[in-house]
């Protein structure tokens, strides 16, 4: 079971690693919010991946192109949607975070749904990820759960991670704040551009 705890721990810590929109998304949320309003989202992937992996899993197989172009399409104007209200809390930023937010129980439904309109993590389950379970499944269950755990407790903790040290970025001054929130809905408007480019283009 060992190879495929170390695999899952492997991939898990690669999925968190790369820039991507949810990652931004998760930035722009910590910024605005701070990061203990922020870090239930890190649990967004245990909401949305489920789902994503019954799909893969039992089809392994490519993604359909008119499915891989349905998600870029939908996922990019989710992205602007997000980019939008990054922008608008750059606009009218204020250094003192608002007592009253969005509840825990939104906030993650929100991140997972970004999750699941992201096309990524169906191509990631499909051609890197799912067959690595599936083998391990076939084999024994327990390799399989083993695999699942490796790469959730990794992926979780290193969203953390991100969410804890941007989340200090707040300690450094309101300009530095704003200036990374700035960043942040740029990176968001430009991530969803890209996604409406391959949803028209491919």
């Amino acid at each position: 079971m060992w190879i495929y705890l170390l695999q899952g721990i492997g991939y898990g810590l690669a999925a968190a690693s790369q820039p991507g929109p949810f990652q931004t998304y998760i930035i722009s949320q910590t910024l605005t919010r701070g990061w203990k309003r922020t870090l239930p989202a890190a649990l967004a992937p245990l909401v949305s991946d489920g789902p994503i992996i019954l799909i893969c899993v039992l089809l392994l197989s490519q993604v359909p192109a008119w499915m891989q172009r349905f998600l870029h399409f939908a996922s990019g104007l989710f992205i602007l949607y997000l980019a939008f209200g990054a922008y608008r809390s750059w606009k009218n930023f204020n250094s003192q975070l608002p007592d009253n937010e969005t509840g825990t129980q939104q906030s993650v439904l929100k991140a997972a749904l970004m999750n699941a309109l992201n096309p990524n993590p169906y191509i990631f389950w499909t051609l890197v990820t799912g067959p690595i379970l599936l083998k391990g499944w076939h084999e024994t269950p327990i390799h399989g759960i083993g695999f699942l755990a490796g790469f959730y407790i990794t992926l979780i903790l290193s969203l953390v991670a991100i969410i804890i040290v941007f989340g200090t970025a707040t300690r450094l001054g309101p300009k530095v704040n704003r200036a990374l929130l700035g960043i942040s809905a740029i990176a968001l408007f430009c991530f969803g551009l890209y996604q409406l480019w391959l949803g028209v283009g491919n």
